[in-house]
């Protein structure tokens, strides 16, 4: 797979490595579920083609060369010797489709993701991490494993034009523009699971946040990144899989 580099455009390279930086981070961070669960990006240019990642694979082996690049319909487009798993690529062909903002799609079957996504009232007000998920938050009701075509425009207007997905009984999914803030809203989505699963373990009286501050989160969000979004931290979680997972572009 060492001539992947060549056959493909630089920016299709760097979304590449990208990519299979993200699934090493979701590893490292411990969201993975063994080889179930997808992250998916679309490769620039006008074709709709996307890399996902090689069915069977552990996140942690993932590299630039060995994602597969499938169409819509999950079908390869270019050689590989790898397996896909079209049934995977259900969920996130459909939003890249309806979406043109969602470049990114992520989605986990972390513990405190499917723990809190089992929870009647979903995500509560409890912690920062929380309120800049409840300002594009929306949910999904489990409608079985996702094999069924017919599902598709329904998962769609749930999601709406919202950047965290709720999938009830499930896991998280996010989308956005760019890797990087794909991964720094799931990263935010797991924390504020995380947070709520330990708040309401401790058995204790809980302090919800105010409305007025959930309502105006979003402008504070966009001070705190500088305008950057996941663009500011992402050069720092490449460096840490520099020193703790190395080997992911290439």
């Amino acid at each position: 797979m060492s001539d992947i580099k060549s056959q493909v455009s630089e920016e299709e390279w760097q979304r590449r490595v990208d990519l299979a930086a993200a699934y090493r981070l979701v590893a490292l961070y411990g969201w993975d579920d063994l080889v179930f669960t997808h992250l998916t990006a679309r490769v620039p240019g006008p074709e709709h083609h996307f890399l996902i990642n090689p069915y069977g694979m552990m996140f942690d082996e993932i590299t630039a060369s060995s994602l597969v690049k499938i169409d819509l319909h999950g079908e390869k487009v270019m050689d590989s010797p790898y397996p896909v798993n079209p049934a995977g690529f259900t969920i996130h062909s459909c939003i890249h489709a309806a979406r043109e903002d969602a470049l990114c799609v992520m989605h986990t079957h972390s513990l405190n993701g499917v723990a809190v996504s089992s929870q009647k009232d979903g995500v509560l007000p409890l912690s920062q991490q929380s309120l800049f998920v409840l300002a594009s938050l929306a949910y999904h009701n489990y409608e079985g494993v996702a094999l069924n075509e017919d599902e598709k425009p329904r998962l769609v207007a749930d999601l709406g034009d919202r950047n965290f997905l709720m999938l009830r009984n499930h896991g998280l999914l996010t989308c956005a523009p760019t890797v990087a803030d794909a991964f720094l809203f799931m990263y935010l989505f797991e924390a504020a699971c995380l947070i709520q699963v330990r708040a309401l373990a401790g058995n204790r009286e809980l302090i919800h946040v105010a409305q007025p501050i959930v309502e105006g989160i979003r402008e504070q969000a966009e001070r705190v990144t500088k305008g950057l979004g996941g663009a500011l931290a992402w050069p720092g979680l490449l460096r840490k899989l520099d020193r703790k997972l190395p080997g992911y572009d290439c």
